[in-house]
């Protein structure tokens, strides 16, 4: 596993590992300057560390984002996954639609891998223990054991990919294998809803993953127009069946895994200004995801 060298047992620590991947954190960046020492005292007191992801592989292999490699060592190989035209212009569809990157590589073979240090949080999962499938929020995706399968997936109805506030696509990820989310929210933060068939009603978008075997619409909170407007509750996104749901109800921004906390205002100033349009959007909307969803096969198929 991890290379004893690589801790000093002081600073750097494993703070959470699953299977082949560690998560190392940095209680303090000790490489500052007398300017910038005391912004770093007080990150280091808000949870404010740098992270980074050790992948160890034994004959297995890893997919990351695309950059995210910091360094290797021992016997480790690197792919694409990219098999034909079709395939790689189904992927940048799946970019474009899902906040990840076009091309993720694939690393294996014999050694260890670094990945590059960050300042969010590492929350490391088994996609098993998601009932075999699990769908992201957008941006949340660092890296995963490379058997499974990615797909990306359509809201369920068309008031959802509207208005739910998830966007109108996400990615998903099937089969047996662990996998490491890059989320602004620590995993202190979260909170776990396991449905048994079972119904959720989340009153923004923050729940930042879910089970795939879940249905998600978006609802009026309550029956009729006029008691949602008295009641002031408006459309809530609604999870049903039997599932599990991660969900991070102290942040209030746009995504938990795409958006930084600097860019929280300028996105609340474009919600507002969207509300206007969304009536006339809805209909170019709905022509928008019949277009994707035919290039997105390339990439499912």
């Amino acid at each position: 596993m991890v290379q004893q060298n690589l801790l000093n047992g002081q600073n750097a620590y494993v703070k959470s590992e699953l299977d082949g991947m560690q998560v190392i954190e940095y209680a303090r960046d000790m490489s500052v300057s007398s300017y910038t020492s005391k912004m770093e005292y007080f990150m280091a007191a808000m949870n404010v560390n740098k992270r980074q992801v050790l992948l160890n592989l034994s004959g297995n292999s890893y997919t990351i984002q695309a950059g995210a490699m910091q360094w290797t060592t021992g016997q480790v190989g690197m792919q694409t996954g990219v098999t034909g035209v079709g395939n790689f212009l189904g992927k940048m569809v799946s970019s474009a639609v899902t906040k990840e990157s076009a091309v993720k590589p694939v690393y294996s073979g014999y050694g260890q891998m670094m990945l590059e240090p960050t300042y969010r949080h590492i929350l490391l999962t088994d996609v098993s223990d998601w009932g075999g499938s699990i769908v992201l929020d957008d941006g949340l995706f660092l890296a995963c054991s490379s058997n499974l399968q990615q797909k990306v997936v359509a809201r369920s109805n068309v008031s959802s990919a509207v208005f739910g506030g998830e966007g109108l696509f996400n990615l998903s990820l099937m089969g047996n294998g662990v996998l490491a989310l890059e989320s602004i929210v620590p995993m202190e933060e979260i909170i776990e809803i396991n449905l048994q068939n079972d119904t959720m009603k989340i009153d923004g978008n923050m729940a930042i993953a879910w089970s795939g075997s879940l249905d998600f619409t978006t609802e009026t909170a309550t029956k009729g127009l006029i008691n949602s407007a008295i009641s002031k509750e408006g459309l809530v996104n609604v999870y049903r069946g039997t599932g599990r749901i991660w969900m991070a109800p102290v942040f209030t921004g746009k995504s938990a895994g795409s958006q930084s906390l600097g860019e929280k205002a300028s996105g609340e100033e474009t919600a507002s200004a969207g509300q206007t349009g969304t009536k006339a959007g809805a209909n170019s909307t709905i022509n928008k995801m019949e277009k994707v969803g035919k290039l997105l096969d390339l990439f499912n198929g």
